[in-house]
């Protein structure tokens, strides 16, 4: 398969209830995202590096912005950066 030299069109849709957030590349579903860092991960996982998600064109953000992640119910944290 030959190597794509364009980028896709990488939707980060609006929140769910829960707040979290579905994740697509050319329509196609990726994953689903609780935070910011994990839309960085789904895109890496799926080859689309993209080195800031918050601020890249590549990335479309509909519904609000990465800071918006409403509906969640406790503050995010990071695997292995508790106290």
């Amino acid at each position: 398969m030959p190597h794509r030299t364009e980028h896709p069109h990488v939707v980060v849709h609006p929140p769910a209830l829960d707040g979290s957030r579905r994740v697509t590349a050319d329509g196609e579903t990726l994953g689903t995202a609780g935070h910011e860092d994990d839309v960085a991960e789904i895109l890496r996982l799926a080859d689309l590096y993209v080195t800031d998600v918050a601020d890249d064109d590549l990335v479309e953000w509909q519904g609000g912005g990465p800071d918006d992640w409403p509906g969640l119910s406790a503050p995010y944290e990071r695997p292995g950066n508790g106290p």
